[in-house]
């Protein structure tokens, strides 16, 4: 998809950071905008800075974890604006600073809840609503910079599993859409100027209710020199749809990182060649 004017859009933690850098970017290419966020004040704000752009946009307030709030938001697209062609999935929340053994068990439900079920809840509401009108469109993921590879020493292993999740689910998604005019993109991102260590002052109650995570707030600083404003993050995915590209990069600094990773595999198959002859099959 190239001209996105006239289209609509929904995306999912829409009321700040890369959300609404996307917003504002399908925005200034011409689309309507349905914000969904589970922050209903910011949301408001963010609703009138999309319309101050020339366009129409509605909020709504969504919990991507829950099936039915995201079935909601995909009803109020349609209510509002008759069709949905473009679905950004990209509400997530941060799970850094921790050792695998020590998250407890809210914080795994809530960090799959919100970054793995998000997107499968948003997969099966927006794509059908995407293809009921057989006029193609274009789904984007949020993963990350994670979704390749674990950096060591930061204890982010439990949010770089939910990432790597993201990105299996996009690579079925583009096979499964082949030829229906629906592409699809992974976004992975490195540091971005953004709230996203800071999530678990909006957790919801279900999931345990609001908490401090010192440990994980202290990182917002060392990702500070790398940081780009969301708004140029947005300006790269719109590109990105616009050429249908698959692997959205932000950042080039973790190149050498997972080009090692890539050689530890290739390297893992080389012994494989050597030493599955030798071992008796039967």
């Amino acid at each position: 998809m190239r001209d996105f004017k006239g289209k609509t859009a929904i995306v999912t933690g829409a009321a700040s950071g890369i959300g609404l850098g996307i917003a504002k970017a399908l925005a200034h290419a011409g689309a309507n905008i349905v914000l969904a966020d589970l922050r209903p004040e910011p949301l408001e704000v963010a609703r009138k800075a999309i319309e101050s752009i020339g366009v129409r946009a509605i909020g709504v307030t969504i919990d991507v974890s829950d099936a039915a709030s995201v079935a909601a938001a995909g009803q109020a697209a349609l209510d509002e604006f008759g069709a949905l062609h473009i679905a950004v999935n990209n509400a997530g929340v941060a799970m850094h600073a921790t050792p695998l053994e020590q998250v407890t068990p809210e914080e795994w439900e809530w960090v799959m809840g919100v970054n793995i079920k998000g997107v499968i809840n948003g997969i099966r509401t927006f794509v059908p609503l995407i293809r009921s009108h057989g006029q193609g469109g274009h789904v984007v993921n949020t993963g990350s910079v994670s979704s390749l590879f674990v950096r060591e020493g930061r204890h982010q292993g439990a949010y770089a599993m939910t990432k790597y999740a993201v990105l299996a689910l996009s690579e079925a998604l583009e096979q499964e859409l082949k030829g229906s005019g629906i592409g699809v993109s992974i976004v992975m991102p490195g540091g971005v100027n953004t709230a996203i260590f800071d999530s678990a002052a909006t957790r919801p109650e279900r999931f345990g209710g609001t908490y401090r995570r010192p440990e994980q707030e202290a990182l917002k600083s060392a990702f500070a020199p790398g940081m780009l404003a969301p708004e140029v993050v947005g300006r790269r995915v719109l590109q990105a749809m616009q050429d249908d590209e698959f692997y959205v990069l932000t950042h080039t600094t973790e190149r050498d990182i997972i080009s090692e990773r890539l050689d530890r595999i290739k390297a893992a198959f080389d012994h494989a060649d050597q030493i599955m002859p030798a071992i008796d099959r039967s």
